[in-house]
């Protein structure tokens, strides 16, 4: 077996103490299934579908192909020493401090940036059954919800996640089978459309906008993948891991052919690719064809609560990549103290402070599907960043240590092959980002992240050196 550094060693055994393996099988499949049902699936497929036309299927399935291997060599990785507790650890062990260091720091940004757009949504979704309520006044109790669910214990976290992925599930579910019962009906809407699965290649083919209309949904399919990576941060509390992160990631093709593939086959046969809005929910659409009064208050409730998911994920993982990074040193010493229930209170209150930053966006920027679209743009770059360093961890731990992945039971297949063809995958589609004005933009702004990373970094080091000295 080959030996792992003294200091990483330090480093695991020391954030071993406190953390509480809490979350069960069931907790684990549902977070995985949240985390891969993002709400960019929701919120963003009409304008996806209204660039790319049908062929979105396919970039879906590209997309979901691809991160099956991240997820993979990230399994591989976190089962060959249980004391790793996310990939921040084993990106400081096989790359080196500095990748600890940029891990930890982009993957909590990640989720605060994504945290933010969720709350303004939040906010946003409120308002239909509360019209008079202050979006300040509903962004700061959706944020003081999620603060006091999550300082109570961790099992609270996996059963609220449990819950919200169970709404996601029912509602994507009942879309699917709605779908094909208006299919079997041949059901004509009021504008003359007539629910066919000819409505897929009827109108310009399966690629009616071209090779660039299929390159361009890309970039905003990306997003709805965000959070696959979740399943990577609760290691450190998963019940016996090396049978349960197996299952879970081994699932993930399963559910992106029946999540994505699925529904979104099933939206455009009922109606025609080309009536879809880009700036409506299809998914509120679909119901609405059936005729359902209460179909517009359901799927706000659906969307709210996937947006509350994914705002609660960011919590939990903001906190525990905090806790990981103040026991390297990498960050203030209070975010790596427990409190009495096992929960790194410290930092899921700062994560939340920087969450209510949210409010400020939606006075700066009233419009809220643009605030949606430039921040969840910025998410999508720095998670391909995050996506990026468990390949490359994977590429060094297959040159430093053969003999642990010779015995490791769940071996990344086409390890290093599918691993250079991932990190091209990501460099084609950053390239693509700089097709579109919006995304652009975005793309232009992140590097100011790791600017800003690399002057932090220096500046502990060199206090570190400081200390080492003395």
């Amino acid at each position: 077996m080959v030996e792992q550094s003294k200091e990483a060693a330090d480093l695991t055994s020391e954030q071993g103490e406190g953390l509480q393996r809490n979350l069960t099988n069931r907790h684990i499949q549902l977070i995985a299934i949240g985390g891969a049902i993002g709400t960019g699936l929701f919120m963003g497929s009409g304008k996806t579908i209204s660039m790319a036309g049908p062929s979105i299927i396919f970039v879906y399935m590209i997309i979901g192909f691809m991160l099956f291997f991240v997820m993979r060599a990230m399994g591989e990785l976190l089962l060959s020493n249980l004391n790793y507790k996310s990939f921040s650890d084993f990106a400081a062990d096989l790359l080196g401090p500095w990748a600890g260091f940029f891990t930890g720091w982009t993957y909590w940004f990640c989720w605060v940036v994504t945290g933010i757009a969720d709350v303004v949504a939040i906010s946003a979704y409120s308002q239909f059954w509360f019209p008079d309520l202050s979006q300040w006044v509903s962004s700061l109790l959706c944020v003081l919800l999620l603060l006091t669910l999550n300082l109570a214990t961790v099992k609270l976290f996996g059963e609220m996640e449990f819950w919200f992925a169970m709404i996601k599930i029912v509602a994507i579910v009942a879309l699917i089978v709605v779908g094909v019962a208006l299919v079997m009906m041949q059901f004509s809407s009021p504008s003359g459309n007539v629910a066919s699965f000819t409505n897929l290649w009827n109108d310009g083919g399966m690629f009616p906008k071209g090779i660039s209309g299929f390159f361009a949904g890309f970039q905003i399919a990306v997003f709805a993948f965000v959070g696959i990576e979740l399943v990577g941060t609760t290691a450190a509390e998963t019940k016996n891991p090396k049978v349960v992160l197996p299952r879970a990631i081994n699932a993930i093709p399963i559910r992106i052919i029946m999540f994505y593939v699925f529904a979104l086959i099933m939206i455009m046969s009922v109606t025609p690719w080309g009536a879809i809005t880009a700036d409506r929910s299809p998914f509120v659409e679909m119901f609405v064809l059936v005729g359902l009064p209460a179909a517009a208050s359901m799927i706000n409730f659906v969307v709210l609560t996937s947006a509350a998911s994914s705002a609660n994920s960011g919590v939990f993982s903001t906190s525990r990549m905090l806790f990981g990074l103040a026991k390297q040193g990498d960050a203030p010493k209070s975010f790596g103290v427990l409190s009495k229930r096992a929960v790194p209170s410290t930092g899921l209150m700062f994560s939340c402070i920087c969450l209510l930053s949210g409010v400020v966006l939606i006075y700066l920027i009233p419009n809220v599907m643009t605030v949606f679209t430039l921040v969840t743009t910025v998410s999508a770059i720095l998670f391909m960043f995050i996506w990026s360093i468990i390949l490359c961890s994977y590429l060094t731990y297959r040159k430093k240590r053969p003999q642990l992945h010779a015995e490791s039971s769940y071996k990344m297949p086409l390890g290093i092959f599918m691993c250079w063809i991932c990190l091209a995958f990501f460099a084609f589609v950053i390239v693509l980002l700089t097709l579109q004005p919006d995304t652009r933009q975005a793309l232009i702004v992140t590097p100011l992240w790791f600017i800003v990373l690399a002057i932090a970094y220096q500046f502990i080091r060199r206090k570190k050196q400081a200390v080492d000295v003395k």
